[in-house]
């Protein structure tokens, strides 16, 4: 029974030595992997009035998060992704419809958009003539 007892705790701890590097290695460090097998989309977009956004102070923002779904305080995330996720990211291919007949009154409304899309940081600004010609574009994304 003795030798028995001791062939069970040797065997036990050769075990331990054995595995443990290998059990160890498997574990989770917060430099090891990603969190998500998606890239990071996440923005943060401002709507404010004036001549430069540097000048202005925002009047409303929203958050758009875009993987692994649609989230955010966007009124319309799903769309919203799916506009950026068709032009890839480039905000400057969101375009106007075309026969929308807008007044030519300059009241500037600037739109931000700061974040990070598929990984990648991303930085823009758009100075629309006024409210009017901002709802023209055939995007959801601005519409806050």
């Amino acid at each position: 029974m003795r030798n028995t007892a001791r062939w069970a705790a040797t065997l036990g701890l050769t075990a331990t030595a054995v595995c443990g590097p290998l059990t160890g290695s498997a574990l989770a460090t917060p430099d090891a992997a990603p969190a998500s097998l998606y890239a990071p989309s996440a923005l943060v977009l401002t709507v404010a009035h004036g001549d430069t956004a540097a000048m202005s102070t925002p009047v409303r923002a929203v958050t758009l998060s875009c993987a692994p779904t649609p989230s955010g305080t966007h009124p319309d995330s799903a769309s919203a992704c799916a506009e950026l996720r068709g032009v890839g990211g480039n905000f400057e291919a969101l375009t106007a419809r075309d026969g929308v007949l807008c007044t030519k009154q300059y009241d500037p409304v600037i739109v931000t958009v700061d974040g990070v899309w598929q990984g990648r940081r991303v930085s823009y600004e758009r100075t629309f003539a006024n409210e009017c010609v901002k709802g023209s574009y055939v995007t959801s994304l601005f519409a806050f």
